[in-house]
């Protein structure tokens, strides 16, 4: 999963516009019109790393060096901008759009180090800056995207492209330039800027908040259980894990259950004592609706003053706002296709429904079927159909065996790419390792870090991150970070991965390609720098190459005696991917629709009854099913009010569509083979967002995709 802060994405606008080389006279007279105010020279964000490819140096970088490095780096930026806009010379692309591609150097560097650290090695010094620093980030964002002679400079060059000799992806940089001002509300009169610029330091504010509040609640919310026998199920090491949590939050003698941040929480497919997995099912689902950290006023208020905002910027609701520069382009578009589903995704889970319930009954369990009865009979039902027993197929998938001969193989393969550990580069944490990364005909590309093992200070869920985006024009390469929360085995024990994070582990390596393999011009355009329903895309196509026969033979293997996963075992993994596909996918699909139907109002009245308001969303769009509730509900919806997805949690279904049907394509002209890769790379992974997303998707495929090959890849069809 790609996901950005909330904190983060609110001056993406801004920091897109930074780069690492030097700037043209009129920034360069900015830069140093402020320089009483420049950077002490002892900070390491004063100046590009003197590392491989401007990696960050994690031997020097301290927390008490971000504050002013932020301070500093908006008030260089801001004079760059200035000195752009007050420029007597007419607009061109090189005194302009150019220029603003230039600008921001300090202010990029330290952005990309401190987003990256506030989700994977955060702690309260960090929130606290990143609660101070998200009202000033985004005014410093408005004081761009609202200066009305900047905007008037864009305008003139965006207007006169018909008769440039600009090159196509230099034309593509000034009309993206030129669409982040008129949707920042560049076109607004004085009085509608001061009301979006007010509505934009409310947001940000409410943003932060919700998401310190949602991490809050994780340990809030964690479940104490008194007696050991509650936890009959669970297995010896499960037990310990738990018992040293309890012991390390004082609580001796006892053992504490985390919450990660979804309904569903897989640890009660395991535990048979029923009050105990209903206790944790409504920790989970019930979290933010009231107490110290109570969030559903704030999803309401940030619903609200997203209509505001819309509204001022001539559009009916905020997902009309959001989707016009998406590859759905209107919402209308995305209900469509969510509407399309739903019946057969709905069969699917009322069929999986009765085969929980036949099975509740064989064990003498005569209550209805609720939600955290699913997961622990579903398992159960799994293990009648195919007899797995996760414990021996993790066996089989030790950790660096599936990164190594796992991922990283099945990358040469397709790419030609190989990765060689760097362990002088320094790291944020032990547990980081850094690689380079080589091209197939031994040239360096990236450099890589992976950061795979869960551990406090580190949000919940995976995703990839750019220290240092790629650029022709700034002569930069990329420096790419993955990172995940794998439990970590005991000291002296091996990391064995369950399949699901095996498949997670190939998903976040297709996010670090799309950065990797970028070979654009410029960094606004490039690797992921594309529209939320289009950067799930390259990810999820990844994911399926862990079940490449030929993949698999190379990195399954049991951990202590190198013996290859039986077939028997390893045909029964895979059709087992499909069961409870139903679930699956309903679940999320829920959780798309209560976004859509949020970010849908088209009236600014607030919501009160959140609770209420989620039920009716879910029974207008026919997904009301009390055993499968919503992945996410929204009070702990960080995706949609904190995360950058609002009106936008579809995009991973979209996306899997692409994949679905590029992945099949692939099969059907040879597979795992260097040609489709490098037909793949060329077309899809390189690009970035230097043309339109279909466009990309046509070059490589020769069609537009459609339905059938995700129906299929989710057992659905």
């Amino acid at each position: 999963m790609y996901l950005k802060t909330a904190l983060a994405l609110s001056v993406a606008f801004a920091l897109s516009a930074c780069s690492s080389n030097s700037s043209d006279d009129a920034s360069q007279q900015a830069t140093d019109s402020v320089s009483a105010t420049a950077l002490a020279a002892s900070n390491p964000f004063a100046k590009d790393s003197s590392l491989q490819y401007q990696a960050p140096d994690f031997t020097v970088i301290k927390k008490e060096h971000f504050k002013p490095a932020f301070e500093v780096g908006m008030q260089e930026h801001l004079a760059e901008i200035n000195a752009i806009a007050e420029q007597s010379d007419a607009a061109t692309f090189d005194n302009t759009v150019l220029a603003m591609e230039k600008s921001g150097k300090l202010l990029g560097r330290v952005s990309s180090v401190f987003f990256n650290l506030s989700g994977s090695n955060s702690d309260d010094e960090i929130r606290a800056i990143q609660g101070e620093m998200a009202p000033k980030l985004s005014a410093h964002n408005d004081d761009i995207y609202l200066n009305d002679k900047l905007f008037q400079r864009v305008k003139s060059v965006y207007e006169g492209l018909g008769q440039s000799d600009l090159d196509s992806e230099s034309k593509r940089l000034v009309e993206v330039y030129y669409k982040r001002f008129v949707q920042a509300g560049a076109k607004l009169t004085a009085e509608q800027k001061a009301q979006i610029r007010e509505l934009n330091a409310q947001e940000a504010k409410l943003t932060n908040e919700f998401a310190q509040r949602v991490l809050a609640l994780g340990g809030e919310r964690a479940v104490l259980v008194d007696d050991v026998a509650e936890l009959k199920g669970l297995s010896d090491a499960q037990i310990g894990s738990l018992a040293k949590r309890a012991s390390d939050a004082g609580h001796d003698g006892k053992y504490l259950i985390p919450l990660v941040n979804t309904t569903r929480q897989d640890i009660m497919a395991s535990i048979e004592d029923r009050e105990l997995r209903q206790r944790i099912w409504e920790a989970s689902a019930y979290r933010g609706l009231e107490g110290e950290n109570e969030t559903a006023s704030i999803a309401a208020k940030l619903a609200q003053l997203r209509v505001k905002k819309a509204k001022l910027l001539g559009f009916n609701n905020w997902a009309e706002y959001r989707m016009n520069n998406a590859m759905a382009q209107k919402p209308e578009n995305v209900r469509n296709m969510l509407a399309s589903m739903v019946p057969a995704v709905v069969k699917n889970a009322t069929k999986e429904a009765e085969a929980i319930k036949k099975m509740m009954k064989s064990e003498g369990t005569e209550h209805a079927l609720q939600p955290w009865d699913w997961a622990y009979y579903a398992e159960k039902v799994r293990q009648k159909e195919y007899a797995i027993d996760e414990a021996e197929v993790k066996q089989y998938f030790e950790f660096n065996s599936v990164l190594e001969k796992g991922v990283f193989f099945t990358m040469n393969k397709l790419y030609g790419i190989t990765f060689k550990a760097r362990p002088d580069l320094p790291v944020y944490h032990p547990d980081v390792k850094a690689y380079e990364v080589f091209d197939a005909d031994g040239t360096s590309i990236a450099i890589f870090y992976g950061d795979y093992f869960a551990r406090t200070g580190k949000r919940g869920g995976a995703w990839m991150n750019s220290f240092v985006r790629q650029s022709k024009f700034d002569g930069t390469t990329p420096v790419i970070v993955n990172v995940m929360n794998i439990p970590k085995g005991a000291e002296g024990q091996p990391t064995l991965v369950s399949y699901d994070n095996v498949t997670t582990m190939f998903h976040e390596m297709g996010h670090a390609l799309h950065g990797m393999f970028s070979d654009v011009n410029y960094r606004s355009l490039a690797g992921t720098a594309v529209s939320r329903d289009y950067v799930e895309f390259p990810s999820t196509f990844e994911e399926d190459w862990a079940q490449n026969p030929e993949v698999l033979a190379n990195y399954a293997k049991h951990y202590k005696t190198g013996e290859a996963i039986p077939k028997a075992l390893l045909d029964k993994i895979i059709k087992s991917r499909s069961f409870n596909q139903g679930y699956d996918t309903l679940e999320y699909m829920a959780a798309a629709l209560v976004d859509l139907e949020w970010h849908s109002l088209e009236d600014d009245t607030l919501i009160t009854d959140v609770k209420g308001f989620e039920q009716k969303a879910l029974e207008k769009n026919g997904v009301a099913v009390p055993a499968i509730p919503p992945r996410y509900k929204s009070t702990y919806f960080s995706h949609i009010f904190a995360g950058g997805y609002s009106a936008s949690y579809y995009a991973y279904l979209w996306s899997e569509i692409l994949a679905a049907d590029a992945f099949a394509y692939m099969q059907t002209t040879g597979g795992l083979t260097r040609e489709n890769g490098d037909n793949y790379r060329k077309n899809i992974l390189s690009v970035g967002n230097t043309r339109p997303p279909m466009e990309s998707y046509k070059a490589f495929r020769g069609q537009e995709p459609t339905t059938d090959a995700l129906l299929k890849r989710r057992g659905i069809n």
